[in-house]
């Protein structure tokens, strides 16, 4: 029996996939950390959203609540601010950092930050992209040893697959900018203590770090995917 060893992604993959794993796994944990130290303030995650959204002058944004762990999330297409079950009622300090969080985003939508614009703008030409760039890399690599043409799938593939990485790269500096309004609306507010709000920050940041990993893990996978279908070009020769 042949088995086939795929170095590129050993090399160049697998060690982002276990930096992502890492990164998961550290959020979590820190989430559940602070999650125990609840705030002196006594506010909830769901709380301290309304009012950082009425310090903002923002009265048309709806906080609800849903379902899963750690699956809050601002959606610009209803203009609300979901917080999970871990987040809504919770006083801690882990709660009132992700609640400021998506609230942040809230804000951004509404004084037309540039790069969340940028990322919703680019929603539904990655989405047809990530379909269609695994599909049309496999036949181009397929049909090329018919005619070296056909190998124009493949790099079209790519290009589809870039949009991705290109979505994930315009995520950074979103998330980056929504913890550093969050942080700024509590300590404004006077929402947490020193001690507390070192939590927050500690949850922000290994959360951002998610990003970071998710996005070294698509530029790794579009590398190998370019060394790949480029590899086309050598084996006509």
């Amino acid at each position: 029996m042949f088995f086939y060893i795929d170095w590129l992604y050993i090399i160049l993959v697998l060690p982002a996939v276990i930096l992502s794993l890492w990164a998961s796994a550290r959020v979590n944990s820190t989430f559940k950390k602070y999650s125990q130290i609840h705030s002196l303030s006594g506010l909830t995650g769901a709380e301290v959203a309304r009012r950082i959204l009425y310090e903002n002058g923002l009265y048309d944004v709806k906080i609800e609540q849903t379902h899963g762990h750690l699956t809050d999330h601002y959606d610009p297409r209803t203009n609300v601010v979901r917080l999970s079950e871990s987040t809504y009622s919770s006083t801690s300090s882990a709660a009132i950092g992700v609640a400021a969080h998506e609230v942040g985003h809230a804000i951004q939508h509404a004084r037309n930050y540039i790069p969340l614009k940028l990322r919703n703008a680019i929603v539904p030409v990655t989405n047809i992209g990530a379909k269609l760039s695994m599909p049309l890399i496999l036949l181009g690599i397929v049909l090329s040893a018919f005619g070296p043409y056909f190998a124009y799938l493949a790099y079209f593939g790519v290009a589809c697959f870039s949009l991705c990485a290109l979505f994930q790269l315009l995520t950074l500096p979103t998330e980056f900018n929504a913890s550093r309004r969050a942080l700024k609306a509590i300590d404004e507010c006077g929402i947490l203590d020193r001690e507390e709000m070192a939590g927050a920050r500690r949850v922000l940041s290994a959360a951002a770090m998610t990003y970071v990993a998710a996005l070294a893990v698509t530029l790794a996978q579009l590398l190998r995917l370019v060394l790949i279908v480029g590899s086309l070009n050598n084996r006509r020769r």
